[in-house]
C-alpha cells in the first residue's frame, strides 16, 4: 500500500478538540460510523469529552487489528495523529479484516493535558482485580513526599534524598519505584485507583461490543515519552509469550519490558489485561508502540510539576500555565521532524500487523 497522504503534519493538532474534530472528520469521509462513549464532562476548552470508536472493515471480520491512541491522556496527540492518517488513507482492508480504532482512551487528560484520566488514576495501572489486596509499592511510599514536595521547584532536600534512593537502588530501581504503579496514595503519581475508572469499563465494554466473533486479534497501543528522540520502541505486549516468534515475523526487532530489553518496566494493571479478560477465545498479538521525546530527567520533572499543581494546586497561574506547557512539550514535541517520524512508524507498524494477520490465518477460497 502507497503513502497517499500528501500533508502528514495535518494529521497533527494542537488541542484535543482539534485533534477529535478531525478523526470524526475523517471517519465521516469515509462513510464510517462513529460510536461515541460521552464522559460527560467538560474539556478544557468546555468542549464534550469522549471515547470515539471506529471500525473499518466487516462488523464480522475474524481478524481484527485495534489502534489505541490516548490511554496517558497528554500523550494522545501522537496516536490520534496515526489514526486520523489512516482511515484519511482508506487503504482497502483485506477480507475478514478489520481496523478498530479506540480514538482517546482517556479524554479528560488528553484535554485538560494530564496524563491520568479525572480521577487521578494512571490508566495503565488500573486494570486489577479489585477484590483483592491492591499492589504494594513500597519504593514508592518511601519517596512520595519528596517527589512531590509542599512547593515547586523542589528544594535541594527533596532532590537529595531522590538521589539518594537512587544510589541506593540503581536508576532502574528508582524508575521501578516511581513508575511500577502505586494503589495508597489518591494524590500521587501513578496511582492505579481504588476501582475500575470510566475509561477502564468503557473499554470494556467497547470490547465486548465488538470482538465477540473474533479470533485472530492484533493491538498497537501507542505512547510517548520514553526512550530515543524519536524512535519508536516496539515492546512486546502479549500475556501469552508463545507468539513471541510471530510477533517478531510481523515488525521485527521487539524489546520485552520481562527481559529487562524495554526502556519501560514491568506494569500492575496495564490496559492489554482488559483485552486477554475481554477476548479469551481469540489469538492475540500485540505491541506498545512507544516514541521518545526527551531525556528522562526532563521527562520525569514535568510529571512531577504537574501532579504537583494537582496535588496542591494553590501555583501562580504564571507557573501553572508554564507546567502545563512543559507537560505537552514533555509528551508531544513541537517539531516537524518528530512528527514526521511518528507518523511513518505508526503507520508501518499498523500495516505490518494488518499483513500479519493474513499471513497467520490465511482467507479460505
Amino acid at each position: 500500500m502507497s503513502n497517499t497522504i500528501s500533508r502528514p503534519l495535518d494529521l497533527f493538532s494542537p488541542t484535543y478538540a482539534i485533534a477529535r474534530g478531525k478523526f470524526l472528520s475523517a471517519a465521516n469521509a469515509r462513510g464510517l460510523a462513529v460510536d461515541s462513549r460521552m464522559l460527560g464532562l467538560p474539556g478544557a476548552e468546555g468542549e464534550s469529552l469522549a471515547i470515539d470508536v471506529v471500525l473499518d472493515g466487516p462488523a464480522d471480520a475474524s481478524k481484527m487489528l485495534i489502534v489505541l491512541s490516548g490511554v496517558h491522556g497528554v500523550e494522545g496527540f501522537c496516536g490520534s495523529a496515526v489514526q486520523i492518517g489512516l482511515l484519511a488513507e482508506g487503504a482497502p482492508v483485506p477480507a475478514d479484516t478489520a481496523v478498530l480504532h479506540v480514538h482517546a482512551i482517556n479524554p479528560h487528560g488528553f484535554s485538560h493535558l494530564r496524563r491520568v484520566t479525572q480521577e487521578n488514576v494512571d490508566l495503565n495501572r488500573n486494570f486489577i482485580d479489585f477484590s483483592k489486596p491492591p499492589p504494594v509499592n513500597a519504593g514508592y511510599d518511601e519517596i512520595h513526599d519528596w517527589l512531590l514536595p509542599a512547593t515547586w521547584p523542589p528544594g535541594e532536600r527533596a532532590e537529595a534524598q531522590l538521589a539518594a534512593y537512587g544510589r541506593r537502588h540503581g536508576a532502574r530501581g528508582l524508575q521501578r519505584a516511581i513508575s511500577l504503579g502505586q494503589y495508597q496514595h489518591a494524590d500521587g503519581m501513578f496511582f492505579g485507583g481504588s476501582e475500575p475508572t470510566w475509561s477502564n469499563l468503557a473499554f470494556r465494554s467497547i470490547l465486548k461490543r465488538y470482538t465477540s466473533q473474533v479470533r485472530q486479534l492484533a493491538s498497537i497501543d501507542i505512547h510517548t515519552g520514553l526512550g530515543p528522540r524519536g524512535l519508536g520502541e516496539r515492546i512486546f505486549a502479549s500475556f501469552d509469550h508463545g507468539v513471541l516468534p510471530r510477533a517478531r515475523q510481523w515488525w521485527g526487532q521487539l524489546t520485552d519490558v520481562h527481559t529487562g530489553t524495554s526502556t519501560s518496566i514491568p506494569l500492575t494493571g496495564p490496559i492489554q489485561t482488559a483485552l486477554f479478560e475481554e477476548c479469551p477465545q481469540a489469538e492475540q498479538i500485540g505491541i506498545c508502540l512507544e516514541y521518545g521525546t526527551y531525556p528522562s530527567d526532563r521527562v520525569v520533572s514535568a510529571l512531577r510539576a504537574e501532579h504537583w499543581l494537582y496535588r496542591h494546586g494553590n501555583a501562580a497561574p504564571p507557573l501553572a500555565r508554564q507546567i502545563k506547557r512543559d507537560l505537552k512539550e514533555a509528551f508531544y514535541p513541537d517539531a516537524d521532524d518528530w512528527k514526521l517520524s511518528i507518523w511513518r512508524q505508526g503507520r508501518e507498524a499498523c500495516l505490518q500487523a494488518i499483513e500479519g494477520l493474513q499471513v497467520d490465518c490465511p482467507v479460505e477460497a
